[in-house]
């Protein structure tokens, strides 16, 4: 884990992804979607069916590395709303044990609407929000331009891709401004948008300046992104 400094606050930064929030003894992670193999199955492209294990073991992992006591998920926690009804016995088992382990919060996403059927989140375990606020900082699923407010938030999985010396290199990072920061996706089968999207910049306005974020050799690496004009 490696530390860094974000809205005034003292943060660890996992390999993986997780944000640990040692004032709220707090994991965050964004844009799990469980169950993203079994949704394209059903639609006839056929993935190991294995994705939501993965992703849940590395959950697991980051719990017992930062020895949180909460849980909050960023939104998109499973890849469609009927996703939770097709987690297999194992997967569904290892989610029990940590939604029992810890104070697990849902926070939904634009995935996870269960106006589109299918059940709640919360039926799997945990409670649910659409977003909330925690020690001053707005949790929840996107970014809201124009928010002046210390937030954190997911949604764009954004990753940093440079090229260098004729190779491209893309790596899950986060996007910060000086009060605001995107989570890089944590699922197992989860893609990525190019940080410097002009999508994800005009989502993090307003700004004086927005990097990519990422742990690397044991310290936290900043990338800019955007700089305002002088």
């Amino acid at each position: 884990m490696v530390p860094f400094s974000f809205a005034n606050d003292e943060w660890l930064m996992t390999r993986s992804g997780a944000l640990f929030w040692p004032r709220e003894r707090a994991l965050l992670v964004a844009d799990l979607h469980l169950e993203k193999a079994s949704f394209f199955a059903r639609h006839g492209q056929m993935l190991p069916p294995y994705d939501s294990r993965e992703t849940l073991e590395r959950v697991a992992l980051a719990i017992g590395e930062t020895g949180a006591r909460r849980v909050f998920t960023l939104g998109d926690n499973f890849h469609d709303a009927r996703g939770a009804e097709r987690l297999e016995p194992h997967a569904a088992g290892m989610l029990a044990a940590l939604t029992r382990a810890t104070d697990w919060v849902w926070i939904t996403g634009n995935h996870d609407m269960a106006k589109f059927g299918g059940k709640r989140v919360a039926a799997v375990g945990g409670s649910e929000v659409d977003e909330m606020e925690v020690g001053g900082i707005r949790l929840r699923h996107r970014a809201e331009k124009g928010e002046t407010a210390p937030e954190l938030s997911g949604h764009y999985h954004p990753k940093l891709i440079l090229k260098l010396a004729g190779r491209r290199i893309a790596r899950p990072c986060a996007v910060a401004s000086e009060t605001r920061m995107i989570l890089p996706a944590f699922g197992a089968l989860t893609g990525g948008m190019d940080a410097a999207d002009p999508a994800i910049l005009a989502a993090m306005m307003p700004a004086r300046a927005i990097d990519a974020v990422l742990p690397a050799g044991g310290r936290i690496v900043q990338y800019p992104l955007w700089r305002a004009a002088a």
